[in-house]
C-alpha cells in the first residue's frame, strides 16, 4: 500500500485507476453488440495518432483521442456493423504507426512508449483527461445501456418504430472511443484493449444476469489493474505487458473456477 500512496505514484496510479472503471464497463456493451474487435480497432487509430501527436510534441493522451473519435466516426455514418470495419483500422493504425515511427526523429523510441505505455509519466492532463472519462461515462451509460441492449435484443424495435436510435449508438460509440484512447495514451495500446477485452469476456461467462455481468467486468478490470501496478512497480517491469499478463491470469482463474454460466440465463 506504501506504493500506492507515493505522492510520485499517486497521479499515474488514479489515472490508470479511472480508465480500469471505463474501459471494462464500455467493452461489455462492445461485447454484447458482437463488436468486442472495436476495443483493438480503436486502440490502434488511437495508438497512430498518439504517435503523431508525439512526433510534434503533443502528449498522447491528447492526440489519441483524435483517431478514435475519427474512427467511432466512420463506424457511425457509415452505417458498418460487426467486426469488420474493426478489422480495417487495425491495418490502417498499423501501417500508420509504423510509418510515422520510422519517419519520424524518435523513431522506435516513440513506438515503444505507446506500445508498453506512459503511465508513470502521467501527470495533471493525464489525470484531467482520465477524469473528464469517468463523467462522462457517468452522463452517457446509463442513459444509453438499456436501449443498446434493447438494440440487441430487439433489433426491429428502432426500425418499427421510426426511433433515431443514431444518437445513442453514436453517444456510446465516441465514450468507446474517447475510453479506448485515453488509455492507450496511458496504459499502452494493448493494456487498453486488454482491459476492455478480457473483463467483459470473464464475466459473459461467469455471471447470471447483465447488471452482475457488469459489475463482474468492472471488477475484473480494477483488481487487475491494482495488483499490475504493485507487482510492476516492485519488479521495475514496463506496466503495459505485467497489465495484459494479470488480466490473463485473473481471467484464466475465474474460468477455471467453473463458472460458466451464460448472460441472461
Amino acid at each position: 500500500m506504501d506504493i500506492l500512496l507515493d505522492p510520485l505514484f499517486r497521479i499515474p496510479f488514479f489515472v490508470g485507476l479511472f480508465v480500469s472503471i471505463v474501459l471494462p464497463a464500455a467493452g461489455t456493451l462492445l461485447r454484447l453488440r458482437e463488436e468486442w474487435l472495436a476495443a483493438l480497432g480503436l486502440a490502434h487509430l488511437a495508438g497512430a495518432s498518439g504517435l503523431v501527436g508525439l512526433a510534434a510534441n503533443v502528449p498522447a493522451v491528447l492526440g489519441a483521442p483524435l483517431g478514435a473519435v475519427v474512427g467511432a466516426l466512420i463506424k457511425a455514418f457509415g452505417n458498418f456493423r460487426g467486426n469488420t470495419v474493426y478489422a480495417l483500422m487495425i491495418l490502417a493504425g498499423w501501417a500508420i504507426t509504423l510509418l510515422v515511427a520510422s519517419n519520424s526523429s524518435l523513431g522506435s523510441v516513440m513506438g515503444h512508449a505507446l506500445f508498453e505505455g506512459q503511465l508513470y509519466f502521467a501527470g495533471m492532463v493525464h489525470l484531467s483527461a482520465a477524469i473528464c472519462l469517468v463523467v462522462l461515462a457517468a452522463l452517457v451509460l446509463p442513459r444509453c445501456m438499456s436501449k443498446l441492449i434493447r438494440a440487441r435484443l430487439q433489433p426491429t424495435f428502432e426500425i418499427a418504430n421510426a426511433v433515431p436510435a443514431w444518437r445513442w449508438h453514436l453517444s456510446f460509440d465516441l465514450l468507446a472511443a474517447l475510453g479506448i484512447a485515453v488509455g492507450a495514451g496511458t496504459l499502452g495500446l494493448m493494456g487498453a484493449f486488454a482491459l476492455a477485452f478480457v473483463p467483459p469476456w470473464v464475466a459473459f461467462r461467469a455471471a447470471r444476469t447483465w447488471r452482475q455481468c457488469l459489475w463482474i467486468s468492472i471488477g475484473v478490470g480494477l483488481l487487475s489493474y491494482t495488483a499490475a501496478f504493485v507487482v510492476a512497480l516492485l519488479f521495475d517491469q514496463p506496466f503495459g505487458p505485467v497489465l495484459v499478463a494479470t488480466l490473463l491470469v485473473f481471467g484464466g482463474l475465474i474460468l477455471a473456477a467453473g463458472t460458466r454460466i451464460r448472460v441472461f440465463e
